[in-house]
């Protein structure tokens, strides 16, 4: 049996200003052939339970490509051509079935569907093969998707630690399929929904509830499998939005029901998939009057994660400003700023215009670099090796890495984007951060993953950036309209 098995993923954020070349994927590591085996097998990551799944049952494993990019503006025609071709040319040379890893909220140069239309490729390509998708969370399904496929699934966890499981769980539905064990059917619905991702932590209501739901359906036997989908509200597509999909063992009546309750919870709550906002100063105000530590600090408006720039100054401008103390920042993209530093050398004393390096057409926002002085603490590489529950064992390359220390902060300041999910981002350059009064961190939700066991506190600090959760400061024109809270809506109407 010949099993071609790849990964293509990237979050796409049509209002951010960063480029997503070809260039962006190799940072993240991406990898082709062989290489794929060895970087991922050791990892809890999606490709891993393929390989183990694989493995098990005898497979001749083709991985024609790995490629992830931190989340940023459209992905270049090309670099999508380049990664679509690697997996169309290994599908084209025949094989039993298809394991994809995939995103769902990638948007090229030239389709608002990255994902569907590979699929549509593929499928093409191999029209009775058979072919399982896993997605993130923040997937906007298409039905593109839908139909290109036998089985497709999505995390339950955001922080995203359950990678491997759905993984394993939707390579069995596919193998058992293969086998004739199992009739996999599919039902998908959406609701007219912009949610945004702060609410979509899944220990936290609305997700809570709707994950809940999920795993009680599976557990019953009811379906084989159900995803509840946040979406990507920062991608200005037609199908952006929340939804959900399931898996029956050859009962579409089953499969339709779960969605229809599912699809329902949604709508019902939709209220609480808006993000109340709070004044910056308020915020960070309230943040210097806790006395135990650390204090998480969030400017979630500048996630990289979600397609920020990275550097924006903001909130760190207005912690400073408020003389907040003994605070470690990660991490800021300065490249520039890290080229001088290197130049001065450990122990100098520098003053940088710090950050502010990128405009922000889609919010009408230029770069604001801060004048900073303070000491060089350390330069390293910034490699390292992720030990927490996300991304775990993954090599993560921030690119030439530096630490200004101006006495009440110190600032880690990274070439290349990272969303600080794993205290690897302090531990690499010799920060405790468990140590730290307050920890300012470029992300949102995933910080959870690595920092939630050593926060006494979270504050979320309302900056800028185009990772906004402002709908109001973003110009959509793609989207489907009605959709709320763009529009006053009274009912759903169909899936």
């Amino acid at each position: 049996m010949r099993v071609v098995m790849a990964m293509m993923k990237h979050e796409t954020n049509t209002f951010s200003p960063v480029p997503t070349t070809w260039t962006r994927f190799e940072e993240w590591s991406a990898c082709f052939g062989e290489d794929v085996i060895r970087a991922y097998e050791p990892t809890n990551m999606t490709l891993s339970a393929y390989i183990k799944l694989c493995r098990e049952a005898g497979a001749e494993i083709i991985s024609p490509i790995a490629a992830e990019a931190m989340p940023s503006g459209p992905v270049d025609d090309d670099a999508y051509r380049l990664m679509s071709d690697h997996i169309l040319e290994a599908v084209a040379k025949g094989c039993d079935a298809i394991m994809l890893d995939l995103h769902g909220a990638m948007v090229t140069e030239s389709t608002q569907d990255g994902e569907g239309t590979l699929l549509e490729q593929v499928r093409r390509a191999a029209p009775n093969t058979p072919i399982c998708v896993t997605c993130d969370l923040h997937a906007n399904l298409t039905q593109t998707m839908v139909d290109n496929c036998d089985a497709l699934i999505g995390y339950k966890t955001y922080p995203h630690t359950d990678m491997y499981e759905v993984g394993t769980s939707v390579g069995q539905i596919l193998l058992a399929k293969l086998r004739g064990k199992a009739n996999p059917v599919m039902s998908w619905g959406r609701v007219p929904v912009l949610s945004q991702t702060l609410r979509q932590g899944t220990v936290d209501e609305p997700f809570k509830t709707l994950i809940r739901i999920t795993r009680e359906v599976e557990a019953s036997g009811e379906v084989m499998a159900a995803t509840v989908f946040g979406g990507f509200a920062l991608a200005d597509i037609h199908d952006a939005g929340i939804s959900c999909i399931t898996i029956a063992d050859g009962n579409q009546a089953a499969a339709d029901n779960v969605v229809k309750r599912l699809r329902s919870e949604m709508w019902e709550n939709r209220e609480e998939h808006l993000y109340n906002h709070e004044p910056l100063s308020d915020a960070v105000a309230r943040a210097k009057g806790i006395t135990d530590g650390p204090v998480i600090l969030l400017d979630h408006s500048d996630n990289t994660g979600s397609g920020g720039n990275q550097d924006v100054m903001t909130v760190i401008a207005e912690v400073i400003r408020q003389g907040l103390q003994d605070v470690a920042v990660g991490g800021l993209w300065d490249p520039v700023a890290v080229q001088l530093m290197m130049q001065a050398g450990i122990g100098s004393t520098v003053t940088l215009e710090l950050g502010g390096k990128t405009d922000m057409p889609s919010i009408d926002r230029e770069g604001e670099p801060l004048t900073v002085t303070g000491k060089v603490k350390v330069l390293t590489d910034g490699e390292w090796i992720v030990r927490g529950p996300m991304y775990h064992g993954l090599v993560v390359q921030m690119g030439p890495t530096a630490v200004l220390d101006t006495g009440n902060m110190q600032i880690v300041i990274v070439s290349r984007h990272h969303e600080p999910w794993d205290q690897g981002v302090f531990h690499s350059v010799g920060i405790e951060p468990a140590y730290k009064r307050y920890i300012l961190l470029k992300s949102r939700i995933h910080y959870r993953a690595g920092f939630a066991p050593i926060a006494k506190h979270t504050i979320t600090l309302d900056g800028v950036g185009v990772t906004t959760s402002d709908n109001s400061l973003l110009k959509y024109r793609n989207v489907r309209r009605p959709i709320y809270p763009l529009d006053n809506i009274n009912e759903p109407g169909p899936g």
